[in-house]
């Protein structure tokens, strides 16, 4: 098949110039009547989805490699999950598993009992937001190990709710304003290889083994007594902190120190989790067992379901110590053991193989294409950092935000992280092909994007 006759099948279908009428009356009608504190990178206003693909009000057609932010793993409305939608909201919307039993708790709670990446018993706390799964596990890790502090990592994403933004160590602006946040935080160095070292292998193993026992050599011999504390929270693949990839020995080292000083392991598979790096958590590829671990996006197709699993020693709190009136919505639970299903059947595997053809062809870009620093990621969720100059690592913020803009005006809905990275984390179920013409449309937009650095960097050279 000719790329013409691939981009004809299975790429974008656009009516007419971005953003379309009804589209700018959107967005006006948004500006006048919404929070200006939403982070919008262009002017997409979606009016319906199926599979990887988004029609907008003016009726064009998108690729949609942000999904959401890594939520619709099933795809936009996959059938199966509209159907255990319908079915469940036919039967029961609302009941409140804080105050009243139902099936649906238990029957995806021993469904994730069996997909855990640490041995059961286990049990689990429902909410409906990664934040809120963030949350129980800060508050459980207080109330179990009787300790007050706990450590995070520089870079790190785990919400915007007050005990979440606490732990958040991403950008400036989440915190301004907001102070006095949720005392006894620590953030420290996260192993960021591209940006804390320039070696090879050997010296990249040394730097991210260096940032785990940082913590033990330094911070425990200083200021932080490790007998007071309760948890170290950690993302196996930092999100929007850029989707850096902690290395397995950095995992490792982690969880070595939490057994040394029983302090518990929490990681945050919100992104991460679900299938998206070919395995159900991304934590898996290291091998470590967790002591808790928080789940959303992903798990619910799009429904609103934030999960806190633990040991089932851990949760040991009781009655009143929390709860969540609509946490484990019996209609998001019913789309969660649908996705499940889909995943385990087809989107786990088809993310481990797509996503590997897709960095197969970046790591070439590289070489290949001068703004291109690093690639990074597993499965479907892939990190591409650009850079203005690969000797010295500059970042380059507003040239990654007009390949956004370039990649939307193409076609392609795609998504900022960290400093000055693209981040690509499609639906599972997204095809070959589709990932093909995807990573055509993104390198037109990149190589456009270059041409009008090299020669805005010309002309500031001849007017100097």
């Amino acid at each position: 098949m000719t790329r013409q006759e691939m981009h004809a099948q299975f790429g974008p279908r656009l009516a007419g110039p971005l953003p379309g009428p009804k589209a700018r009356a959107a967005v006006d009608a948004d500006h006048r009547l919404i929070s200006p504190s939403y982070t919008r990178s262009y002017p997409l206003v979606a009016r319906r989805g199926r599979g990887i693909r988004v029609e907008d009000v003016d009726g064009n057609e998108f690729l949609d490699f942000a999904a959401g932010i890594a939520v619709t793993s099933t795809g936009h409305c996959h059938p199966e999950v509209v159907a255990a939608i319908q079915k469940q909201a036919a039967e029961l919307i609302h009941i409140s598993g804080t105050d009243f039993y139902n099936e649906p708790l238990t029957d995806l709670a021993q469904k994730l009992s069996s997909i855990a990446p640490m041995p059961g018993p286990h049990r689990f706390f429902y909410g409906n937001s990664g934040a809120e799964a963030i949350e129980c596990a800060l508050k459980i890790a207080r109330y179990h190990t009787g300790r007050q502090n706990v450590i995070s990592f520089l870079g790190a994403f785990h919400g915007r709710t007050m005990g979440a933004l606490s732990l958040t160590g991403s950008k400036p602006q989440q915190k301004r304003r907001f102070a006095p946040l949720v005392p006894g935080v620590t953030h420290v160095r996260y192993p960021y290889v591209y940006r804390g070292c320039t070696g090879g292998p050997q010296e990249e193993e040394a730097f991210s083994l260096g940032c785990a026992r940082y913590i033990e050599e330094k911070l425990f011999k200083t200021v932080l007594p490790p007998e007071e504390v309760a948890a170290i929270f950690v993302e196996p693949v930092q999100g929007e902190g850029g989707y850096v990839v902690a290395p397995d020995n950095f995992l490792r080292e982690l969880r070595s120190i939490c057994d040394r000083h029983s302090i518990l392991l929490v990681v945050d598979e919100v992104q991460s989790g679900a299938g998206r790096t070919g395995t159900w958590w991304a934590i898996e590829h290291s091998g470590v067992e967790p002591d808790i671990v928080c789940i959303a996006k992903g798990i619910a197709s799009g429904m609103p379901l934030g999960i806190c699993m633990t040991r089932a020693e851990i949760m040991d709190w009781v009655p009143g110590s929390h709860a969540s009136t609509f946490g484990g919505n019996p209609v998001s639970i019913a789309a969660a053991l649908a996705t499940i299903d889909i995943l385990q059947r087809e989107g786990m595997a088809n993310a481990a193989y797509v996503g590997g053809r897709m960095l197969e062809r970046l790591y070439g870009w590289k070489q290949t294409h001068p703004l291109v620093g690093d690639v990074r990621g597993r499965g479907l969720m892939i990190g591409i950092e650009l850079v203005k100059d690969k000797a010295t690592r500059e970042p380059a913020p507003e040239l990654r935000n007009r390949v956004e803009t370039l990649a939307f005006e193409r076609g392609l809905m795609i998504l900022g992280c960290g400093e000055t990275s693209l981040r690509l984390c499609p639906p599972l179920i997204v095809r070959e092909e589709e990932a093909t013409v995807a990573l055509d449309i993104l390198e037109d937009a990149l190589t456009q994007v270059e041409k009008e650095f090299v020669h805005a960097s010309e002309l500031a050279t001849t007017t100097a």
